[in-house]
């Protein structure tokens, strides 16, 4: 059920965030992830709030799952003052490492030696804590991910690195520009376990997830994990999916993990339908006061230019 709570969050965070900049109340550019809800609910589900990831910007459903609060994320998203950066860092680089979320970036690959450094520090520090990085197909031919993937496992690191495998790369597709047919093949040449798992399915994630993150808290070193999945929107919100062949979209939504996921929990008497849409309505209130809160927040100050930028201001 806190795995749903956490798809459910992101289903409706989502479909409010495009409905909005529809309606031309925010403008900016975003990255939906419809399709995707599954990865992150299932991985947040499992892990503490002392536990850290390192994501991207199509990463909003990895924010919210692992805690970011929804108002100050609908803040920041605004550019607001009130917003995780202050309103400096927008879509793309919204952090809160009170709830482990620690670092969105716009770079594609950059989420995986960031993540690196971090799980050096729970290791230096003697923690168990785990680290994951989150990124897409694209990033798997950067060279960022072999070069992280290499020194996670020389220096057997507590980072689990989650290829959640849409199958589009911007707008092109992962079989035409890959060498192999799996990123999780990838993990042979670093001594790491590759698993290849349906990203739509929470059950089968869950259990390759719960394994990755007990090798590492052991100091077993890091793992590979690739969630197939597939977004249903553009690569930008906005783009019109003419690169992807007609009916393909269509075809995926019959593997639509969000309603899946309900019929699941309903079928197997986890929950009543009724028990669910109370959920859902709990977090739509919640997603409307954090609009509210976003757009009745001040912008940041000119002065903010020049905060956050040095340790110490020097006048010239």
């Amino acid at each position: 059920m806190d795995i749903y709570s956490k798809m459910s969050l992101l289903f409706h965070n989502d479909e409010k965030m495009r409905s909005v900049i529809m309606s031309g109340r925010l403008v900016m550019p975003y990255y939906a992830f419809r399709g995707q809800e599954a990865i992150p609910s299932t991985i947040c589900a499992q892990l503490r709030d002392s536990d850290t990831i390192s994501t991207i910007y199509r990463g909003t459903h990895d924010m919210l799952a692992k805690g970011c609060p929804v108002d100050k994320l609908w803040a920041e998203l605004a550019g607001r003052a009130t917003g995780t950066c202050k309103g400096k860092g927008g879509p793309m680089h919204i952090t809160h490492p009170e709830s482990g979320m620690m670092v969105t970036t716009g770079i594609v690959g950059s989420s995986m030696p960031i993540a690196c450094g971090m799980a050096w520090a729970n290791k230096l520090k003697g923690t168990d804590d785990v680290t994951f990085a989150f990124f897409g197909d694209g990033a798997t031919n950067i060279g960022a991910f072999h070069e992280s993937m290499n020194l996670a496992s020389v220096w057997k690191l507590p980072v689990v690195f989650v290829c959640e495998n849409n199958l589009y790369g911007e707008h092109t597709k992962f079989i035409e520009t890959s060498a192999v047919d799996s990123v999780a093949k990838r993990a042979l040449a670093y001594d790491m376990p590759g698993i290849k798992v349906n990203g739509n399915d929470v059950v089968e994630l869950y259990n390759v997830v719960e394994e990755a993150i007990g090798r590492a808290r052991a100091g077993e070193g890091p793992s590979l994990i690739e969630a197939v999945t597939f977004r249903f929107h553009g690569h930008v919100f906005g783009d019109d999916d003419a690169y992807m062949d007609a009916g393909e979209k269509e075809a995926h939504k019959a593997n639509d993990p969000w309603p899946n996921y309900r019929k699941f929990l309903t079928d197997g008497g986890y929950a009543t339908m009724a028990d669910l849409e109370a959920i859902d309505a709990g977090h739509k209130e919640v997603i409307e006061a954090a609009l509210v809160y976003a757009l009745e927040s001040p912008f940041p100050d000119v002065k903010e230019m020049y905060r956050d930028v040095y340790a110490e201001e020097l006048v010239a």
